[in-house]
């Protein structure tokens, strides 16, 4: 997993979200370039009209899907303030507890014993109840990660813009990136089975058949 773990990324992003980005990066490349194949004359600027479209796609990608993250981080500290602010607000303990637990069972239900969690809930409300409201709106660790979900976006498009840049036939070129991203879903898989209990091999596989299954049906739906 070393060749994906860059300090900056690993930081501000967990590895579930590195790996959607990247996956998310690879299959809007592969679904361009395979689409773009079709549209791209077979002129001597084609292989350079490919590339500037390929970067071109994933850095406005990159862009998009860094804002989503950033809202999507506000949304989350938003409802955690609600949440909290309703734990101020009332009397009923018994109330503010039910409420902490229906947020927190799904998480630790399967590791602590019921007496337990009552407790760390309990005890979740009479720190709540004593600490001032977090701050919501956007921070700079936000801004941070979304640059980390640019990069990989980007990242991904690298690999298979440098058959572009080094082979003249666009139609030779297109397929040898295809290739190249293609070999980024097993390489990827193999390597992110690690933060889990599947096996390299599988997780390769799969991972593979998955980008490919997604590919398919967003240029079957006009993607």
């Amino acid at each position: 997993m070393a060749g994906f773990e860059i300090p900056f990324i690993a930081r501000h992003l967990s590895a579930g979200e590195r790996l959607g980005e990247l996956l998310f990066g690879l299959i809007m490349t592969l679904t361009f370039t395979l689409t773009a194949g079709f549209v791209v004359g077979d002129g001597k600027d084609a292989a350079r009209d490919l590339l500037i479209a390929t970067i071109g796609c994933n850095i406005a990608w990159g862009i998009i899907d860094g804002g989503l993250l950033i809202l999507g981080r506000v949304f989350d500290r938003g409802r955690a303030a609600r949440i909290g602010r309703a734990i101020r607000s009332t009397t009923d303990d018994q109330r503010a507890v039910a409420a902490v637990a229906a947020e927190m069972d799904e998480f630790l239900e399967s590791v602590t014993t019921p007496q337990s969690r009552q407790n760390l809930y309990r005890h979740i409300v009479e720190q709540v109840k004593t600490s001032p409201g977090q701050r919501t709106g956007v921070r700079g660790e936000d801004w941070l990660a979304a640059l980390g979900v640019f990069w990989l976006v980007v990242f991904a498009s690298i690999p298979a813009a440098l058959p572009f840049i080094f082979i003249d036939e666009p139609w030779m070129a297109l397929r040898v990136s295809n290739a190249i991203l293609i070999a980024l879903f097993f390489v990827i898989g193999y390597q992110w089975a690690g933060y889990t209990t599947i096996r390299p091999w599988r997780a390769a596989l799969s991972l593979t058949l998955f980008g490919i299954a997604m590919v398919i049906a967003a240029i079957a739906l006009g993607g």
